[in-house]
Parts: C-alpha cells; sequence; structure tokens
C-alpha cells in the first residue's frame, strides 16, 4: 500500500511552463522538468492533468502519462507542449522518480494564470510560471 512506502522529501527538482520561440519565430509553450541536483534523476515518470476549478467541477484535460527516462544533474527535459487554452486551468504534475534506487514522488500545481503574468526561469532563461 503507498501509505507503507516512505517518501523522502523532494528538493532541487521543480517544474515550469515556459514561453519560446520556434524557427519560424512563433510561441510555443511547454512544460519542463528542472533538475537543479547534483545527481541525475533516474526513471522520470510524470502525469499531467488539468481542470477547470480547484474543486474537480467543470471542463477537464485528458490524462498523460509521460517517461522522461534520465535528466542530467543541473539540467532541464522537457515534459509536453501545452496549448495557452489550459492556462486558465489548474494544471497538475505528478513526478516520479528515483536517485541512487531510492524512489521520490511530489505533486506540482501550476496556478492559473495569463500569459502577461511571466516571470524569468533562470535555469532556462525562458519567461513562464514555476508550479508550486
Amino acid at each position: 500500500m503507498k501509505k507503507d512506502i516512505s517518501f523522502p522529501a523532494v528538493t532541487g527538482v521543480k517544474i515550469a511552463i515556459a514561453k519560446c520561440t520556434n524557427g519560424v519565430g512563433e510561441s510555443e509553450w511547454h512544460a519542463y522538468v528542472i533538475n537543479k541536483n547534483l545527481i541525475e534523476l533516474e526513471n522520470v515518470l510524470v502525469v499531467s492533468k488539468g481542470q477547470e476549478n480547484a474543486n474537480g467541477e467543470g471542463r477537464k484535460t485528458s490524462t498523460l502519462r509521460h517517461t522522461l527516462g534520465t535528466v542530467a544533474a543541473q539540467s532541464t527535459a522537457p515534459i509536453e507542449a501545452i496549448s495557452p487554452e489550459v492556462f486558465s486551468f489548474q494544471n497538475e504534475f505528478w513526478i516520479s522518480y528515483y536517485i541512487v534506487g531510492e524512489l521520490f514522488d511530489k505533486k506540482f500545481i501550476v496556478a492559473p494564470f495569463n500569459e502577461f503574468e511571466l516571470s524569468e526561469i533562470e535555469e532556462m532563461s525562458l519567461k513562464g510560471v514555476y508550479a508550486e
């Protein structure tokens, strides 16, 4: 049972949604895993979904599962493309990974935002929002 498994605290790992420009000058949005640790993350799995209201009512997105494999130390890895139509949703990213055989697990939430309320994502030199 999950309650019988102890999960150590997640530190040095962040999730962010950031805006970049593609080769033809159009804006694209992606969700990223940011690993600030000095060690790689292994067997990274991210489950993402969005809902219009925090109580679960209203519109919902599909639940997507992404296997990222290994995320190198002090690096970033894209999770998925994000459509601006879901910026008004509460977007949830549940990440699980191993460090030296120990399982880490955390749910990150990106609160609703609009594309004019962006801050600097220092690790990537892009504008976006961090998950909490």
